[in-house]
């Protein structure tokens, strides 16, 4: 198939695709007319590097998953340094869901602080009052 096709059936843009060659994750073939020609294994490539960058993988990070299909497998995370990649991203998610819990408490507490804070000054303003 050719660059437009594959762009259609993989959701993305010509554009796209052109970058991901210039980066060495996609090497499409080309015709005797120059023209790039694609697989389906390109296909499944693209799919694979989109649905990565998708949930917040770089590019250096999708590299070894391209490495894993162009490997022969019929998926990109079953080989070993993808396998490290997951775990290193799962370790650096883990990390930020401790930021985010840490000033979750945070602004909790500010919270409570500040409705308490407000009721105790509508209280004196109603002692006052009366």
């Amino acid at each position: 198939m050719r660059i437009g096709e594959l762009a259609e059936r993989a959701g993305t843009s010509t554009r796209t695709l052109r970058y991901y060659e210039s980066q060495g994750l996609v090497c499409p073939r080309r015709s005797a007319n120059g023209y790039r020609v694609y697989d389906e294994a390109e296909l499944r490539v693209v799919r694979e590097i989109r649905a990565l960058l998708a949930v917040g993988f770089g590019l250096d990070d999708i590299r070894p998953f391209v490495a894993c299909l162009r490997a022969g497998n019929s998926s990109g995370d079953v080989c070993p340094d993808s396998v490290a990649v997951l775990r290193r991203k799962l370790a650096e998610v883990d990390d930020y869901l401790d930021r985010l819990g840490a000033v979750r408490h945070q602004l909790h507490d500010q919270l409570a602080r500040a409705i308490a804070h407000r009721e105790e000054t509508c209280l004196r303003t109603r002692s006052r009052a009366d």
